[in-house]
């Protein structure tokens, strides 16, 4: 076989793997919305919400590095989230008296069944629910 055309038919192939390869990073980097919690879009200027439980940070935490990179500090107003962009700014209200504060994610999780956010202390305190452990909270953001 002349070296010319097996030299074209190697970048031929090499060009088909690289663009199959391009299409499927660019395809499956969408995919997350597929796999997001449902929204509640119903409220006015793009303002979501979610209901659910609300914990807070063990204090074994303080001094770690959180998912975001920044160091997790239990005297900061930041929360986990399992799903919402790192930097964005939560209000979090507590069902039980309607105490609110506002978080900015910097973590994922929690990790436990029906929990939809993880504060720290300062911010359980603001809310009042230290005592309880847990509360049923509403979220609201703006995406």
């Amino acid at each position: 076989m002349n070296p010319t055309i097996k030299f074209k038919n190697i970048l031929k192939v090499k060009a088909n793997v690289l663009f199959f390869s391009m299409f499927l990073i660019f395809s499956l980097s969408s995919c997350d919305e597929l796999f997001a919690p449902v929204e509640d879009d119903s409220t006015n200027g793009g303002e979501y919400t979610e209901e659910g439980i609300a914990s807070y940070y063990a204090d074994k935490y303080e001094g770690r590095p959180t998912a975001s990179g920044e160091t997790f500090r239990q005297n900061l107003l930041t929360a986990a989230h399992k799903t919402l962009p790192f930097g964005t700014m939560v209000t979090v209200t507590n069902l039980k008296n309607g105490k609110k504060i506002r978080v900015k994610i910097n973590d994922r999780g929690p990790f436990v069944t029906g929990r939809i956010i993880d504060v720290t202390s300062r911010g359980a305190r603001e809310l009042d629910f230290i005592r309880d452990g847990i509360v049923n909270v509403k979220i609201e953001y703006d995406l």
